[in-house]
């Protein structure tokens, strides 16, 4: 019979709720959550509740960050079509490239007419000039998938409770100490850390490159019927961006938005609260019915700060003092669309380690 390996996974948002299920379809993982922040909880050091959250692939062809994004469609997509207590719909997505930007916003392949996941995604295809809005020189449309994050949060947290996983609330100064957080009465063997933008923090990692990319949004009431985003802004701010997605299950139309690296201001700014309405209703008229800004029916603004890397995502097992951790943060505005194939290449580390200690 396989040893039984005592697994803690440091962090409850999307990366390591994801991780820890995907490690439960072995039965021989016996695992622990531990964190501060937990679904249900709204903090700004918490960063998965405040996503948009939807599929719009950032990676370019060839890169580590297209296979993730790639092998994360089918369970994203699974997930809309056939378990609707997920709270994740289909939703026709559209991409649009301004005939003026100072940059892509580090939108990849999502700026191009002739992007790798044209065969991923279903329904495919260059927009017509007719169909572009002013000041649009370009456009794609596909079939994506839009999370509600207050239903998906939860949903993972059932499943994980479905499959064994414990979890328990505890602030970690070290990860060290999470070696002693397991449930089950055994100090861990393997330590998970998604602790996204708080590795910066956390003791024994200390991830100097950790930044966060301040995300200002505005959610309403409106149905915006569709995905968009297009790249830059009118103005050539380069730190804010224009999209808007509209959630699953009655969740309204989140309106973005920043990307402000090195910003960790909690309260949203009501000037940038304002461009933020004026772009998306300047793109999509019939977001507010074509009544402008006025026609919006505000629900809440908010902030929220992606965990961004330098280097981009960590993934990569480390010998700590005795202890072995997987990390498995630093995905920036990409951890919902990343999820679950990250959780599978920690999970392939996982079995690594154990099969190098069982050698």
């Amino acid at each position: 019979m396989a040893k039984t390996s005592h697994i803690v996974v440091i962090g409850a948002g999307v990366s390591g709720l994801t991780t820890a299920l995907i490690l439960a379809e072995n039965p021989r993982n016996r695992i622990t959550i531990v964190a501060k922040h937990m679904p249900g909880d709204y903090d700004i050091e918490y960063c998965s509740p405040w996503a948009g959250a939807d599929y719009a692939p950032f990676g370019t062809a060839g890169s580590i960050e297209a296979r993730w994004e790639h092998e994360t469609w089918g369970p994203l997509a699974h997930l809309a079509h056939s378990v609707p207590e997920a709270g994740i719909h289909f939703e026709k997505a559209r991409s649009w490239i301004r005939k003026t930007s100072t940059g892509d916003d580090g939108r990849g392949d999502l700026g191009k007419q002739d992007p790798w996941f044209k065969d991923t995604v279903p329904d495919f295809r260059v927009l017509r000039p007719e169909e572009l809005p002013h000041g649009i020189e370009a456009g794609i449309e596909f079939t994506s998938v839009c999370i509600n994050t207050a239903l998906y949060l939860p949903y993972l947290v059932g499943q994980c409770r479905k499959h064994g996983i414990i979890l328990k609330r505890q602030i970690l100064g070290h990860i060290s100490e999470a070696t002693a957080s397991h449930k089950f009465g055994q100090n861990a063997d393997i330590v998970i850390n998604c602790t996204g933008l708080m590795a910066s923090r956390l003791g024994g990692v200390e991830d100097k490159t950790m930044q966060p990319a301040r995300g200002q949004t505005v959610l309403v009431r409106n149905d915006s019927k569709l995905l968009g985003g297009a790249n830059g802004t009118e103005d050539g701010r380069t730190d804010e961006n224009v999209y808007f997605m509209n959630r699953a299950s009655g969740g309204g139309t989140i309106i973005g938005g920043s990307y402000q690296l090195g910003n960790w201001e909690s309260q949203p700014d009501p000037n940038l609260a304002m461009r933020i309405m004026q772009r998306a209703v300047d793109l999509h008229p019939q977001l507010a019915g074509g009544k402008g800004v006025s026609g919006l029916s505000i629900v809440r603004h908010a902030v929220g700060l992606r965990p961004w890397r330098e280097a981009g995502v960590r993934l990569e097992k480390e010998r700590i003092g005795k202890q072995w951790v997987v990390h498995n943060y630093g995905h920036a505005g990409y951890g919902y669309q990343t999820s679950y194939a990250c959780a599978r290449d920690v999970a392939k580390l996982v079995d690594e380690i154990v099969g190098e200690a069982e050698t």
